[in-house]
């Protein structure tokens, strides 16, 4: 607290964004971290927790794995910053082209808003249309057209963006026969991770019916996997939910933790993308690269991807189980690598910040708002020690609410 105090007074906020305190537990939640190593984080305070945020996802194998660090930095001891690409660049792009099978082609930026951001402006330097369509309570970043924010808008920021409703395919209908002939591109995440609700995985034939009406309207269908892309299928979440968007865009666990982002597309894109322009000062430094290019093979060859969907499983089901024993009832919803958990008549969220407050306190970090994520340096012993602190947690919440 004494560092949140310095803060103030040089930092709008002293914490802002999506780690503001006011998001989380205030007070009780860590302010500051100190060190991470596999799955454990320590704050300034020297309080160990099991993290279950990962960095809000970008860790996928674990704080610190030896061999991405390793690579990275080899790559940074030649470099930090230069004035061209180097040959990572080339190699990281020939990856991803032959991962994931709509992608001929592929660019790099920094953060996952970078590059919905330029999907959105191919769409319109392609079809030569304005608007674009997303689902209602979906997040694509921080720029201005999608912020969850509300200051320093204009109306014009988003007059041309509309919205469908999740899993609603008569809603796609409406809108495509409202702004069909100026619409650009749809964009939709795999599966639907509104703010402070519960995960909802698509319906059968939603997605289909969506890139159908794309087709038939000529507008992009845009799949912003920056959360879920290569913790679901290496090939990208698209292809495990059984759809062909024409963009995809990827961040989060593409370099396990090293600042990347990444968007691919099909070869009839090829030229509208290199007319929409596109860079950063720091967008060639090679050390992410080869994070990405190594996160990328260990992915691959340990199986991380089944590890996660097991681990997540024993994860959920033990959560639910511990739940029924105290009486309580929960929904567990999403991927079980990229699991969220709620509780039933609990409108003010009250329940979720209260357990996840208790399980702070046995040292698991659980958000109260936002999906979890699991990394492969979680293991059995990890997620039965995080367990028995959840059963604790529920225990308290049903004594609270016994009369």
């Amino acid at each position: 607290m004494a560092l949140f105090d310095r803060a103030r007074k040089v930092i709008p906020g002293g914490i802002y964004g999506h780690v503001s305190p006011a998001l989380t537990i205030p007070v009780g939640s860590p302010y500051f971290a100190e060190r991470a190593k596999g799955c454990r984080y320590w704050d300034v305070d020297g309080n160990e927790f099991l993290d279950f945020m990962c960095g809000y996802g970008p860790v996928v194998l674990g704080h610190g794995h030896p061999e991405v660090e390793e690579a990275a930095l080899k790559s940074r001891q030649k470099a930090g910053c230069l004035n061209h690409p180097s040959r990572l660049s080339v190699e990281l792009a020939e990856r991803l082209v032959g991962l994931v099978d709509i992608a001929d082609w592929a660019v790099f930026a920094k953060n996952g808003s970078d590059v919905t951001t330029w999907c959105a402006q191919v769409a319109r330097e392609f079809t030569g249309r304005k608007k674009l369509l997303m689902a209602e309570g979906a997040y694509h970043g921080t720029h201005p057209w999608c912020t969850p924010g509300h200051g320093g808008l204009i109306d014009e920021d988003r007059a041309h963006v509309h919205y469908f409703r999740w899993n609603d395919s008569q809603s796609i209908d409406d809108a495509f026969k409202r702004y069909g002939k100026d619409l650009a591109a749809v964009f939709v995440t795999p599966f639907h991770h509104p703010m402070f609700e519960g995960s909802v995985m698509p319906a059968e034939g939603f997605l289909t019916h969506l890139e159908g009406r794309c087709r038939q309207h000529g507008s992009l269908l845009i799949v912003d996997d920056v959360r879920a892309g290569f913790r679901l299928d290496l090939g990208g979440s698209h292809r495990f939910f059984g759809f062909q968007p024409d963009l995809a865009c990827y961040s989060k666990a593409l370099a396990n933790g090293h600042p990347i982002s990444a968007a691919v597309g099909r070869e009839g894109l090829r030229v509208a993308a290199s007319r929409v322009f596109l860079t950063g000062s720091f967008w060639n430094s090679p050390a992410e690269m080869a994070a990405a290019i190594k996160t990328l093979e260990i992915i691959e060859r340990d199986g991380v991807i089944e590890r996660l969907r097991d681990l997540g499983e024993r994860f959920c089901a033990g959560l639910q189980a511990s739940a029924s024993r105290a009486g309580l009832e929960v929904e567990i919803s999403g991927p079980p690598a990229i699991p969220f958990m709620r509780f039933r008549n609990d409108r003010d969220y009250s329940k979720r910040r209260r357990f996840a407050e208790c399980c702070l306190d046995g040292g698991v970090f659980l958000h109260p708002h936002h999906n979890w994520f699991l990394c492969a340096a979680h293991n059995e012993d990890t997620i039965d020690e995080a367990l028995a602190i959840a059963e604790g947690a529920f225990q308290t919440l049903a004594d609270i609410e016994r009369p």
